[in-house]
Order: C-alpha cells, then sequence, then structure tokens
C-alpha cells in the first residue's frame, strides 16, 4: 500500500461540525464554572466547595498527564500502532494552558488571605491532632516544603513543563504534515527522552502537594505511582471515546480497525492490574506495620470516633470492585474489546471510578467537630460534579477548537503505512 496517497485520501482535514461542537462544549464548561461559583457563595462552607473545585481540576489535569506520557512513551518506542491516537493527544494538549489558568483560583484564592481554603497546613492556627499547625513538630520539619510560595512556584514550573512538551510535540506533528521532514520525528524523539523524567517527577510532586498534602501527617511512597496509574488508565478511556466519536463521524472509517482497539483495550487491561497491584501494596504495607502515623489515613476513611462505619467504607469497596474486579474481567474478552459500544462504556465506566477514587483521596479532609470525615453522599457531591463538567467542557473546547487544524491522522509520519496496516 502507498502511505501518502492511501493517506491523503482517506483522510480529509477534519471539518463539519467542529466548529458548533466546541461551541457547545464551552457554554457547557462555563456553565459548570458559574454554577461551582454560585456554589461558592451560597454554600455554609466554602471549604468543601474549594476541595470539590480541586477534585474537577485534579481529575481533568490527570487525564491531560496522561495523554501527555502516552505520547512520550510512542515516542520512545518508536511505535507505529499508535500513530492515529497520537495525532488526538497531541490536540488534547491544548487544553494545558486553560487548565493552568483554571487552576489559578485556587492560588489566587491563597495568597489573598484565605490561608485554609485547600490545604489546612496554610492555616497556623488549624487543630491538627491535637494541637494546631502552628505547634506541631512534622510540620514544622515540612515547612520549607509546605509553605504557599513553595506550593505556587512548583505548581507553575509544572504547568511551565507540560505546555511546553506538548507544545513541542505539537509543533514537530503538525509541521511534519506539511513538510515530512524527518527531522521533526528526531525533534519528537528527543522531547520524548527528555520528557519523561521531567513528567514523572512533575506528576509526583503534583499530587504530593495538590492532594496527599491535605493529611501531610501521612506517609506513602506509593502515592505517585498510584496518580499515574489514574493518570494513563484515564487517558486511555478518553482516548477509546475519540476514537469511537471520530469513527461514527465517519472521519476514520477505512483507517481505524479492530487491532486499534484491541491494542488499547490491551493497554487498558495492562493498567487496571498496575492500579490494583500499586494500590493494594500500599494498604497491605500500611495494614501490616499497623503504624499511627500511616493508619490514621485508612481509619478516617473506614470509621467513625465512636467505631461505626461510615459512607467512605463503602466507596472503597466501590473503588476495589468498580476500579479493578469490573473492568479486568470485562476487558479479558477479545470481543469487548473491538466492539465499539462496549469498550465505549468501560471507558466510561472507568472514567467514573477513576472520579471516585480522586473524592475518595480528597473529601474525607473534610471533618466535623467529632474529626470525623463529613460523608461521601452530600451536597459536596454537587459542587463536585458542576467542577468536573466545567473543567471538563473548557478541555472538550480546546480540543475540538484545535481539531480542524491539520490532518486528521499523521499524513507523513514514519510509521503511518505500518499504522493504518496494524495486525495483533
Amino acid at each position: 500500500m502507498s502511505t501518502s496517497s492511501a493517506t491523503i485520501s482517506a483522510n480529509p482535514s477534519v471539518t463539519g461540525t467542529s466548529g458548533a461542537a466546541a461551541g457547545r462544549a464551552l457554554m457547557i464548561g462555563l456553565a459548570g464554572l458559574a454554577l461551582t461559583v454560585v456554589g461558592f457563595f451560597i454554600s455554609h462552607d466554602y471549604h468543601a466547595v474549594a476541595l470539590a473545585y480541586l477534585v474537577g481540576i485534579t481529575y481533568c489535569t490527570a487525564i491531560a498527564i496522561g495523554m501527555l506520557l502516552l505520547v512520550l512513551i510512542h515516542h520512545i518506542f518508536d511505535a507505529s500502532w499508535s500513530v492515529l491516537l497520537r495525532r488526538q493527544y497531541e490536540h488534547c494538549f491544548a487544553a494545558f494552558p486553560w487548565l493552568f489558568l483554571l487552576f489559578l483560583p485556587l492560588l489566587v484564592g491563597s495568597w489573598m488571605g484565605t490561608h485554609d481554603l485547600i490545604w489546612p497546613w496554610m492555616n497556623p492556627e488549624h487543630e491538627v491532632h491535637g494541637g494546631t499547625v502552628a505547634t506541631d513538630i512534622l510540620y514544622q520539619k515540612k515547612s520549607g516544603f509546605l509553605s504557599l510560595g513553595m506550593l505556587t512556584g512548583a505548581t507553575v514550573i509544572f504547568f511551565l513543563i507540560w505546555i511546553w512538551l506538548g507544545s513541542r510535540l505539537r509543533k514537530a506533528s503538525f509541521t511534519q504534515d506539511q513538510d515530512g521532514d524527518l527531522k521533526w520525528t528526531h525533534m519528537s524523539r528527543v522531547t520524548a527522552a527528555l520528557g519523561i523524567p521531567l513528567t514523572a517527577l512533575s506528576l509526583t510532586f503534583a499530587a504530593i502537594y495538590w492532594v496527599k498534602s491535605l493529611e501531610y501527617h501521612w506517609f506513602s511512597t506509593m502515592y505517585g505511582v498510584w496518580f499515574f496509574a489514574n493518570c494513563v488508565r484515564g487517558a486511555l478511556c478518553c482516548g477509546v471515546l475519540i476514537m469511537v466519536w471520530l469513527h461514527r463521524r465517519g472521519d476514520l472509517k477505512g483507517v481505524l480497525n479492530n487491532n486499534h482497539f484491541h491494542s488499547i483495550g490491551m493497554l487498558m487491561l495492562a493498567f487496571t492490574v498496575f492500579w490494583a497491584y500499586v494500590t493494594f501494596s500500599q494498604y497491605f504495607l500500611i495494614w501490616n506495620a499497623n503504624v499511627p502515623e500511616e493508619t490514621f489515613w485508612y481509619n478516617l476513611r473506614e470509621l467513625n470516633h465512636d467505631g461505626s462505619t461510615n459512607q467512605w467504607w463503602y466507596v472503597g469497596l466501590v473503588i476495589l470492585f468498580g476500579h479493578f474486579f469490573v473492568p479486568f474481567f470485562a476487558l479479558l474478552s477479545y470481543r469487548f474489546k473491538i466492539t465499539h459500544h462496549i469498550i465505549r462504556r468501560i471507558a466510561y465506566w472507568i472514567l467514573a471510578v477513576i472520579l471516585v477514587d480522586l473524592c475518595y483521596n480528597i473529601l474525607p479532609a473534610l471533618k466535623d467537630e467529632h474529626g470525623d470525615s463529613l460523608p461521601f453522599l452530600s451536597s459536596n457531591l454537587i459542587w463536585v460534579l458542576t467542577s468536573v463538567v466545567g473543567v471538563g467542557g473548557v478541555c472538550v473546547w480546546a480540543y475540538l477548537r484545535s481539531l480542524p487544524g491539520t490532518k486528521i491522522i499523521p499524513i507523513r509520519d514514519p510509521r503511518i503505512g505500518e499504522c493504518l496496516t496494524h495486525h495483533e
């Protein structure tokens, strides 16, 4: 098969309904953000709304980071089957600057004097383990790391890294469509070699700063790996949704085949097992060591102060079965992986449980007067959903706005011929 002629004829530039869809996505996103802002003013607990917004922005950013990692890995391994998927992720990188902009309200609110807006260690008077942050020896030892200036500077650096890497990958890929020069492939590989360690370190520290530090007494060496697993799983699921959507639109008919979906499905299965391994290892090590400085994190998510079971115990069971057993057994099936409507439903399921997993890690930081975590099923869940819709709508808009700017597939990528004829 002639790579150039077959590819160009089969893949015109994306036009049609993308502009209208982008406008709808933006309106939905702005509506979600507006409702979240309303919730901040009408809620009796603005801290709860701020934490719900942290769930939303972290959820969408994690998926974007996962896409970045998969593209970097694609170039490092000089993969062929994923060229089609890679192009869609490159369009998604357009969301990184907007994610940075949407994260700024949390930082600005902290600098404006609302010290307990999100992270309790910013408030010296916050009560923690029988004392206050100001008198807590553990905070004093960590104060060089856990400070508003360090959090702000680190967050800015994280997003600059992701934006820079995404921009370089987009430039190389999109320009190669025009001139076909192999120097752009080389540029992408050099970017990947530098980008993988930078992305790995930045996502780990982002998880620690944004999420883990909500309970800064807690220790876990697995936390960055847990976050990485959710990043990649979310990215793979969004990739499935995008590919099914483009195929149904007709943009990828005759180009996308069952073997592409089978390969994506195998990766989804692999990272399902990987997530389970990491999560179980963290729980088992903490349970087996039985050290109070570590076990309290799980105790908050299982029991109230009087020993009764709280709602988070059942949320943990939902994560156990919904995040592992259901997708694991579903993705074992070859037919399920290549049947569009089935693999799409599996992707929706995993994306939903990833959101529940983030809620499980973030929202128990909200406590009542007894020190018990506030229940999962409460009005706070409304603000989580509005935040996800708001931030997610902006991200979808950024993708759809970028989509018509280039060919639907990299027509002059040196591996495009192998991709179009991909088989197991």
